[in-house]
């Protein structure tokens, strides 16, 4: 035997092989417990315990840096990386395997996933083809796929959106991409079971109906100026860019009262850079959309630091009021425990307002444009509301609270284009232990996603569902669970009332001074990752006379 081992390290050194074989190799990873006695090394490699490619793998992988720099003189650093790419990739698919009846469907490639399919789809602004393609492959209920690294399970329809909407604390909980979780920190979106409730009623306390209808004529003010300053005597209007002014101007004022454009202009570029990189790959490398979102995150909390500095001097010395806005509220108010909220989290909570109270109604009013100017009927039937709406009020008189309430037919508008358009296509949430779901097992920690366009294109709950009808929306409107624009339950987006506002507001101005046609009939919408239009909206204006 002893000799039989000899003639084989010679035949080696003739052929080159480093002193680092894959025989010793083998028996520096593989004892006699493992390996029996066999006379070659394909015989050893054979009777490995794993006994099949996870024995390479480990006998690759187990190896200490001296001996892998050995070892690369037998294999290219290539070789080493697909093979630890497909290593992790089995080892996932057999850690997966350990629970029975999991929902089918694909995990496409290793790590990556679906993930460049769902974002390839977003961006041509179909991500419901994604979504309809799997639920009409595999199950229409759910579905498993991997995205940005993570086994995930997607809840299709009315069912699935009740279950992980009512199921809160319960089997499931919050969860973002590590993006997501990394630019907005210790907000809300981030926080989990008491603290969440706490954090959320506490921002509810400023968010809610009474508090912002005091809020409606400085609204209607903003509005006002928007539209004189960046449409008046313009002959063609870029849309998206040019109501971002007011989102922004919007949001800062009720939440910082900043009135200086300059500022909004300032901060607003930076907010730029941070959406494009929310969510993705969180690789924070120079040159990486997360690597440029992260910069401008930083950038904008010194701002608010600033701000949040010179607010609390203000407080202290009388010159500012507790209730003038959110950041005096957060400054001045404890939660339901006394306990006030530090710095730090009050930073990221007005970084992760100003960023949703403004982008969202920006992919909103941009699509809401484009549909009135595709359908005069609809337009023509708004503007009747609004100009009834003015006719009852005195000459240069403010939008009141009350004023809003009457845009019913304006609101189911709006409603239909949230319902078409929405500007994003879901969230997301995280098994707490193994539960079943319409059959299937989904085990703790996978991930779980639920979409707006399972159930807003469905034709069992919406007839004719490409179709523009905002009387879909009069009574009692579409069926629970089945219109989910900002989400449901626990988690249901606590901006709805403010956004409702801040859209109608602007309808009501736009339309009873212009009339507009598109540049381009034809410009699509994508998802990056808001719904946007790709050239930006260029509209023809016309003033009413």
């Amino acid at each position: 035997m002893e000799k039989q081992r000899k003639n084989e390290k010679e035949k080696r050194k003739e052929k080159g092989f480093s002193r680092l074989s894959t025989a010793s190799v083998v028996e520096s990873i593989a004892p006699s417990p493992y390996v029996e006695e066999c006379t070659t090394i394909e015989h050893r490699c054979r009777y490995i315990k794993d006994n099949s490619f996870y024995g390479w793998l480990k006998i690759l992988l187990s190896l200490p840096y001296s001996k892998v720099m050995e070892l690369d003189k037998l294999l290219a650093m290539p070789a080493l990386l697909a093979l630890l790419l497909l290593y992790l990739h089995f080892m996932r698919r057999k850690i997966r395997n350990g629970i029975q009846n999991l929902p089918p469907g694909s995990s496409g490639w290793p790590i990556v996933g679906e993930t460049f399919k769902f974002i390839s789809a977003a961006r041509e602004g179909t991500p419901v083809r994604f979504i309809q393609e799997r639920m009409e492959r595999y199950d229409s209920r759910v579905f498993k796929t991997s995205f940005l690294g993570d086994p995930m399970a997607v809840f299709c329809g009315t069912a699935g959106n009740k279950f992980l909407f009512s199921n809160e604390n319960k089997n499931v909980q919050v969860w973002w991409p590590s993006s997501i979780k990394k630019l907005l920190r210790s907000s809300l979106v981030n926080k989990v079971g008491d603290e969440a409730k706490m954090t959320r009623r506490l921002l509810l306390t400023f968010l809610n109906p009474e508090i912002l209808r005091n809020f409606v004529p400085k609204m209607d003010t903003i509005a006002q100026i928007h539209i004189n300053t960046h449409w008046q005597g313009k002959e063609q209007v870029v849309v998206h860019s040019t109501v971002q002014k007011y989102t922004y101007a919007l949001a800062c004022s009720l939440f910082l009262s900043i009135e200086d454009p300059l500022h909004d202009s300032k901060f607003s570029s930076r907010f730029h850079r941070f959406l494009k990189g929310l969510v993705g790959f969180s690789i924070n490398l120079p040159g990486t959309r997360f690597h440029q979102a992260m910069k401008a995150a930083n950038e904008i909390r010194e701002e608010i630091k600033k701000i949040i500095k010179q607010r609390k001097v203000d407080l202290e010395e009388k010159r500012a009021s507790p209730s003038q806005d959110i950041l005096s509220h957060l400054l001045a108010t404890p939660d339901s425990n006394g306990r006030f909220l530090t710095e730090i989290e009050i930073m990221d909570n007005i970084l992760l307002l100003l960023f949703a109270g403004h982008d969202t109604s920006r992919s909103t009013l941009s699509s809401l444009m484009r549909y009135l100017a595709q359908l005069p009927h609809v337009y023509n039937k708004v503007l009747a509301e609004q100009v009834e709406i003015s006719r009852a009020k005195g000459e240069g008189e403010s939008l009141q609270w009350e004023d809003v309430q009457k845009m019913k037919y304006s609101w189911n508008v709006a409603s239909e284009v949230l319902r078409l358009s929405p500007p994003v296509t879901g969230a997301y949430r995280e098994a707490l232990r193994d539960f079943s779901y319409a059959d299937y097992t989904i085990g703790k920690g996978w991930k779980l996603h639920w979409t707006t366009c399972s159930s807003h294109v469905d034709p069992r709950l919406f007839a004719n569902p490409e179709a523009f009808d905002a009387s879909r929306f009069e009574g009692a409107g579409p069926a629970p669970y089945s219109y989910v624009p900002f989400g449901g339950g626990p988690r249901m987006c606590l901006g709805l009332e403010f956004a409702r506002l801040e859209i109608l507001v602007f309808m009501h101005h736009i339309v009873k001074q212009f009339k507009w046609d598109l540049v381009n009939p034809n410009e699509k919408f994508k998802y990056d990752p808001m719904l946007e239009p790709v050239d930006g909206l260029p509209v023809l204006l016309h003033r009413h006379h």
